[in-house]
């Protein structure tokens, strides 16, 4: 563990109460005979712990000057900001005078970092994420974190421990989630672009609800190194922006590999992904999927024929637009609940974020802080948290893993399923959200409403997280006031045909709509 400056402190020698507390919970059957034994054999291992902290605190990188502050809630009108910064290192490059914020599951060195979470406040990375240093050394300038959801668990935007993220379209309505304040500052002209996470529909669900355009790249795509981890398996990183031309070159400085993470063994790299955007769609395929539509007691059908009008309106691009059936697509929500909840568990909660067993960076002080926080503070967590921590507890004292180990197994019929589909078709659409943006819960809303406004807008964008498509949501219309977006997902590794497709119906509507509070801003 760590001590308040972060300089590793020696793990104790176990006294025999604590081995015996060990032996039971195990139960090992020891003797306090033998417990004394293993304690002075432990006592010999733990020689290795404290070498290996030296070395790590001989070489560990020390944080950079970087003011910061909280801004006042005068100048935090929709709750979106963490912590303002303003960050440029280069004054030249890609992404030159354009404007950015950062999630704040994601490391600014030098910067507070909360992830939404009583469980992570206080602590400070000393090394920028990936995507951080890229966005910088590409001339773009670092305005704040943006605010997220509650360790990133909820697709709506009431669960952040500093408080509702409001939507710039109504402020009485949610901004979605986990990527909330993301979403919130793109839409409403504060920042240019944004970086987002996605788990669950992270990118996309705050991208749809406020009328941006969102990219879940491929899996792997985009390196998560520095980023807080919630499953191995589903965590990604990717852009939102207000037009289709910032998305592709905002995806292109920050894609490709980093030889830090390991979820990305087959990540190309050196891809401009604005090249041949504007080559139109003549002859593209679009299958538009029946089962994204129709979801009883969620989807508003008002929603749905727009976003179906949307898909077939590519074909004044020259596309062919046919409906198309994938029941997996289904299956893929069940698949997710149990990954997404199971994983989680055993890797951002008991895991303090990172876990262990893969080779990467890991950030040891983030880690020991976790740690710490849920011992001080679980009982701060959201009502969303603390039902994933009781469902899985539960799941996990029964199956020991091993309904996480089916789903897994099951995984692959999910992929294989759309990959067929993508066979005949080189996209497929389907509304990104079953509705516009909802009015945000009180605090004190009841459990069962609260998870459910967390959690119920997921069943369309879970589905590329359990098979890794990239997938592209952008807005098409205004259902009840409020921005609706449609999904528009590819082969692996194809994100300059779908930016190509998001161009297309981009340049038929004559651009993508600005909110009021975006049109007041960029206007004066």
């Amino acid at each position: 563990m760590t001590d308040d400056v972060g300089v590793a402190v020696a793990v104790p020698v176990p006294d025999l109460d604590e081995l015996r507390e060990i032996s039971q919970r195990w139960n090992l059957r020891l003797h306090d005979d033998e417990l004394s034994v293993y304690q002075a054999l432990i006592e010999g291992a733990l020689g290795s712990y404290e070498y290996v902290d030296a070395m790590y605190d001989a070489s560990k990188p020390v944080a950079p000057d970087r003011s910061s502050y909280r801004p006042d809630d005068a100048d935090n009108e929709l709750g979106a900001w963490y912590v303002r910064c303003d960050l440029q290192d280069a004054t030249s490059g890609p992404l030159s005078g354009k404007t950015f914020a950062v999630k704040d599951n994601v490391a600014v060195a030098g910067v507070p970092m909360m992830n939404g979470s009583r469980i992570v406040e206080g602590y400070v990375p000393t090394v920028d994420a990936t995507v951080v240093s890229r966005i910088l050394a590409a001339g773009g300038r670092i305005l704040g974190k943006s605010a997220c959801e509650d360790l990133c668990f909820s697709g709506a935007s009431h669960t952040c421990a500093t408080g509702p993220i409001r939507n710039p379209w109504d402020t009485s309505r949610t901004s979605g989630g986990s990527s909330g304040g993301s979403g919130a500052l793109v839409a409403a002209g504060e920042v240019d672009m944004a970086i987002a996470g996605d788990q669950g529909g992270s990118i996309r669900m705050p991208a749809a609800f406020c009328g941006n355009a969102g990219l879940k790249p491929t899996f792997g795509l985009v390196p998560y190194t520095g980023a807080y981890p919630i499953e191995w398996t589903i965590d990604h990183l990717g852009p939102i922006a207000r037009n289709m031309a910032d998305l592709a070159t905002f995806l292109t400085a920050i894609a490709g590999p980093d030889g830090h993470d390991p979820r990305q063994p087959h990540a190309p790299s050196g891809i401009d992904y604005s090249a041949g955007m504007d080559d139109g769609i003549e002859g593209l395929r679009v299958g538009v999927v029946a089962e994204g539509f129709g979801w009883e007691g969620l989807s508003d059908l008002d929603s749905d024929s727009l976003v179906e009008t949307a898909a077939h309106r590519l074909a004044d691009a020259g596309a062919i637009v046919k409906t198309v059936s994938i029941p997996e697509h289904r299956d893929a929500l069940h698949v997710w609940n149990v990954i997404a909840t199971d994983g989680a568990m055993w890797q951002m909660i008991r895991g303090n974020g990172y876990g262990m067993n893969y080779r990467g960076r890991f950030d040891p002080e983030q880690i020991e802080h976790s740690h710490r926080g849920w011992k001080a503070n679980a009982h701060l967590t959201s009502k969303t948290l603390k039902f994933v921590m009781l469902c899985a507890e539960h799941t996990i004292s029964h199956t020991g893993g091993g309904a996480y180990a089916r789903a897994s197994n099951v995984r692959p019929q999910i992929n294989a399923a759309v990959d067929a589909a993508l066979a005949d078709y080189d996209v497929l659409c389907y509304p990104t959200l079953p509705f516009p943006a909802k009015k945000i819960p009180s605090s004190d809303a009841p459990i069962d409403e609260y998870v459910a406004r967390a959690l119920e807008m997921i069943p369309n964008t879970a589905v590329s997280n359990v098979t890794g498509n990239p997938d592209l949501t952008i807005p098409v219309a205004a259902g009840h006031g409020m921005p609706v977006g449609m999904s528009i997902v590819g082969k692996q590794w194809d994100e300059t045909l779908l930016i190509r497709v998001g161009r297309a119906y981009e340049k038929l509507v004559g651009g993508f709509a600005l909110s009021p509070m975006a049109k007041e801003r960029l206007h004066d």
